[in-house]
């Protein structure tokens, strides 16, 4: 049996990350775990104080845990627009011996604007929230593969995706 590998999938609101995360983790056959929906799931949709965004990221830690330790891969999908978020994961990679993979997204502003007033399922996300978030954005330091949402097609960010994985993997 192969290691599960782990991939954070990260950037500012309305760069498309669901979108992507979810087909890459069909196409991978991985399990996909998201923000939003973890939000809708523990009855907190509306509420993005710091304690509540604890919470959600804490929650999501813990079902990605459970899944790595159940021999399961993952995609995280979240803003993860501090560094201390994103901590938890360089972490449990290193406890587990597994591959830690981050891909970020990233779009002009036109498009995320365009993006973020259509209403979505999940992401309750409008442009104000974009703007603060993107104020607050602390710069991602790990390798990372850096995809463009609004140049791209999703089936080459999704290949892309694989390749960067897949040349990661056999350089360890």
């Amino acid at each position: 049996m192969s290691k599960p590998k782990l991939i954070l999938v990260v950037g500012l609101p309305g760069t498309g990350k669901t979108t992507f995360a979810s087909v890459l983790s069909e196409s991978l056959s991985m399990v996909h775990l998201n923000s939003d929906k973890i939000r809708a799931a523990m009855g907190q949709r509306g509420q993005y104080n710091a304690e509540a965004k604890a919470q959600i990221y804490h929650e999501l830690v813990n079902q990605c845990e459970v899944h790595l330790q159940e021999g399961e891969s993952v995609i995280v999908d979240a803003t993860f627009y501090k560094d201390t978020l994103r901590q938890p994961y360089q972490k449990m990679a290193e406890q587990y011996s597994l591959p830690i993979y981050w891909i970020e997204l990233r779009a002009e502003e036109t498009i995320i604007r365009a993006r973020v007033e259509q209403k979505r399922k999940y992401s309750e996300a409008d442009f104000l929230v974009y703007k603060k978030i993107k104020k607050e954005f602390e710069p991602l330091n790990y390798l990372r593969l850096s995809l463009r949402s609004d140049l791209l097609s999703l089936e080459e960010m999704v290949e892309k995706a694989k390749e960067y994985t897949s040349i990661l993997l056999n350089a360890q």
